[in-house]
């Protein structure tokens, strides 16, 4: 991978935003991994007047945005804000990590891969969720295999649709699964039931892989439900129901850092990261393309009086 002797530079890093995936995301760039080792945390960005965390400073966004000691931006704010903080950081000369959705738009993803291209910059989405053993176990049970049909139900406590999209870009992370493992898709219909008042929204996407399989993506999100995933596909070959217990995931943050330093080291090929763009930009596609078609059987929806 890299060499593991010192790093003839570090690259100054700001995390923007202190939730989970940034309080991670500082815990990892403090502690004495490989991938740390090329990286220096000069502080933090929050709306929130927070003063210091664990020793780390915050800063202002201007500051962060003009310091020319910050050359690598973290984006873990909320899904809403994303594309505002990656245009701002791209065009201040600074390189970008992003958890997923990266934006809540296809094109504007597009316009801002055009942008860190212009820039010369790295433009890095976070997908944890290629990074579990769980993934790791599927792709495993699915190479080589003749899908017939599938299914993947996502199941969690409500999520605000103003800071983290609709299901779909909230939920992205379910159809970079389906993509990964069956390649690109179509999409065939989407419906979106809600019940605004008691916090309870279930999407149902029927989509279809490139032989014409079909694939059914469900999330469903309200009081009382519990994070869960359940799956079934249905092979020539034989089926896969539900998930067995295949170990804990550990440092899959880390893990996501440890491929964005190589990133920034040069050492992904123009095939590879040309290959991660693509599956990008059709997985936000997909998300923008289920939204419109639910929003467009919603308007088309007699009022009911």
């Amino acid at each position: 991978m890299w060499n593991l002797n010192k790093p003839e530079r570090k690259f100054g890093v700001v995390v923007v935003g202190v939730g989970r995936a940034g309080s991670v995301r500082i815990r990892d760039l403090r502690n004495p991994h490989a991938s740390s080792a090329f990286l220096n945390l000069i502080g933090f960005v929050s709306r929130r007047e927070l003063g210091n965390i664990d020793e780390v400073q915050q800063i202002s966004l201007e500051n962060a945005l003009s310091s020319p000691e910050v050359e690598v931006a973290y984006i873990c704010s909320e899904s809403s804000s994303h594309e505002d903080y990656i245009r701002q950081f791209l065009n201040a000369g600074k390189h970008v990590l992003v958890e997923y959705p990266m934006t809540l738009s296809w094109e504007a993803a597009q316009d801002l891969w055009k942008l860190a291209e212009q820039k010369g910059k790295v433009l890095h989405e976070e997908h944890v969720e290629l990074l579990m053993e769980e993934f790791a176990f599927l792709k495993k049970e699915v190479v080589g295999k003749d899908l017939l049909k599938g299914s993947l139900l996502f199941t969690a406590g409500p999520l605000e649709e103003e800071r983290f999209g609709f299901p779909a870009f909230s939920g992205i992370s379910r159809l970079t699964w389906l993509v990964s493992l069956f390649g690109e898709l179509s999409l065939i219909s989407a419906t979106l039931e809600e019940r605004k008042e008691d916090q309870h929204m279930k999407m149902t996407v029927c989509l279809e892989t490139e032989n014409k399989r079909p694939l059914t993506w469900i999330e469903e999100k309200g009081p009382g439900l519990k994070r869960n995933r359940h799956l079934s596909f249905h092979f020539k070959s034989g089926s896969l129901e539900n998930m067995p217990n295949v170990g804990v995931n550990k440092n899959i943050f880390l893990k996501d850092q440890n491929i964005f330093v190589q990133k920034l080291l040069g050492q992904f090929s123009e095939k590879e990261l040309a290959a991660e763009k693509k599956r990008i930009l059709h997985c936000l596609w997909l998300a923008e393309e289920i939204q419109k078609y639910c929003y467009s059987k919603k308007s088309s929806e007699p009022l009911g009086f």
